[in-house]
């Protein structure tokens, strides 16, 4: 496929694993996973669900900016969390990092993430 392109910035944690941190392909970029991982240390950041949401939406944000996108671009966010009861924090989260119109969503609550994350969040965006 020539026109894929790997999508890698020192902004966010680098992939733990093997993919890259995003892939655009026309106008669509499909942003992996991120943890609340602290890019350079790749150590979980500390604090409570706020602060990780916060490290996330940070992550996933440097990921669009190097796509040549922003956050305001996403078209679907899925998000994973180890407790719904964090459900109402996040969204306090996500609402400051992004403006309306919304993007589509789902919300899930999932037995484990890596490294002990209690939350996970990817983006689609259409630049």
């Amino acid at each position: 496929m020539s026109n894929r392109a790997v999508i890698s910035t020192p902004a966010a944690p680098e992939a733990i694993g093997p993919y890259s941190q995003a892939i655009k392909v026309g106008n669509t970029v499909w942003l992996s996973g991120q943890i609340p991982l602290v890019p350079g240390s790749m150590e979980l950041v500390s604090g409570d669900i706020s602060a990780q949401a916060r490290q996330v939406f940070s992550n996933l944000a440097a990921v669009a900016e190097a796509a040549g996108g922003s956050l305001n671009q996403a078209v679907k966010i899925n998000i994973s969390l180890t407790n719904l009861a964090h459900f109402a924090a996040v969204n306090d989260v996500m609402a400051s990092f992004l403006q309306e119109p919304y993007p589509a969503r789902a919300c899930v609550q999932v037995a484990a993430l890596p490294r002990g994350a209690d939350i996970e969040v990817e983006a689609i965006l259409a630049v």
